[in-house]
């Protein structure tokens, strides 16, 4: 198979500070909660809101996405596994078929975007005192910053990868074909990282690299995409009179955001789930519907209402 750019990617683990290892999907969340904290701090000081807020706002929005999506993946994705071996969905480990450190694999946005909605709407109540879509409404933009660093994040850990291309927009994920324990087995080379560059780079292992497929990078697809979702909410707060319109830059976020997931998981490598037993759409793409459906909703609602403030 010939291959346009012939680009293979092949990261290190993140930034090696010798003492400690900065790894690029973890920075990637630390600069989207970072940058989310500043945008939602030039909200609260043009509306008028306590800053002293803003810190339980962080800390409930924190949590939300990260125990929302861990518990998406659990119950949309990969239910079948978990429901027999229910301390893997909160642990780190794997304790079948051997002990084994994992790290939390396996996130995803929707379980997020409803664990989001859900802790925004006891923070309106009993912290911030105004109404649900008034907070929905601000939110919405640094929820949509954040998604850019998330699937770039993916895209360092060379996950939620694409079918197969020859396009030129193709790229051949080293790590995705070949775990570490199997660059070091076939390559003969202890150190997983000089494995990785060997099959990457040493003509002597031409015959492996040979066999990484070029694929969609369809992390980048929506990444890309997700920059226009929040140039756009982000336009509409500041430069309009959308921010009165209760509901409207919620509304817009979902069907936006979810229209991007709808059509990128057409190239997009089955994630599992319950897909099988629906057909037609993937899992990813059953599970946007609804969002977009709401968002619809939301939107039209927000156009027939007069001016107000949410």
């Amino acid at each position: 198979m010939t291959h346009a750019l012939n680009l293979v990617w092949n990261p290190s683990e993140g930034i090696n500070l010798g003492f400690f290892m900065i790894r690029y999907y973890s920075l990637m969340f630390v600069i989207a909660f970072g940058l989310g904290w500043f945008l939602m701090k030039k909200m609260f000081e043009r509306e008028n809101e306590s800053i002293e807020k803003l810190d339980s706002l962080f800390v409930w929005t924190v949590l939300a996405t990260l125990i929302g999506a861990r518990l998406g993946h659990v119950f949309f994705y990969d239910w079948e596994y978990f429901r027999n071996h229910l301390l893997e969905i909160f642990l780190p480990f794997k304790f079948e078929p051997e002990f084994q450190f994992t790290g939390f694999q396996g996130l995803a946005s929707h379980g997020a975007a409803i664990a989001i909605i859900v802790a925004m709407y006891y923070y309106s109540k009993k912290i911030l005192k105004r109404p649900l879509l008034w907070i929905l409404d601000r939110v919405v933009i640094p929820v949509a910053s954040g998604a850019i660093f998330v699937r770039l994040g993916n895209f360092f850990n060379s996950e939620i990868i694409g079918h197969e291309t020859t396009s030129a927009l193709g790229i051949r994920f080293l790590h995705d074909k070949f775990s570490k324990a199997e660059a070091v087995q076939k390559t003969g080379i202890a150190d997983p990282k000089e494995a990785y560059n060997a099959i990457a780079s040493d003509p002597r292992f031409a015959n492996l690299l040979a066999e990484v497929p070029s694929r969609h990078p369809t992390q980048l697809y929506e990444a890309i995409c997700y920059v226009f979702v929040f140039a756009i909410l982000y336009f509409l707060y500041w430069k309009t009179n959308a921010r009165l319109k209760s509901g409207l830059l919620f509304g817009l976020f979902l069907v936006l955001l979810f229209v991007v997931r709808f059509i990128v998981e057409f190239v997009k490598e089955s994630q599992g789930g319950f897909e099988s037993e629906l057909g037609l759409f993937s899992t990813g793409q059953w599970l946007s519907i609804p969002f977009i459906i709401i968002g619809l909703f939301f939107v039209i609602r927000a156009q027939r209402n007069p001016l107000a403030e949410a």
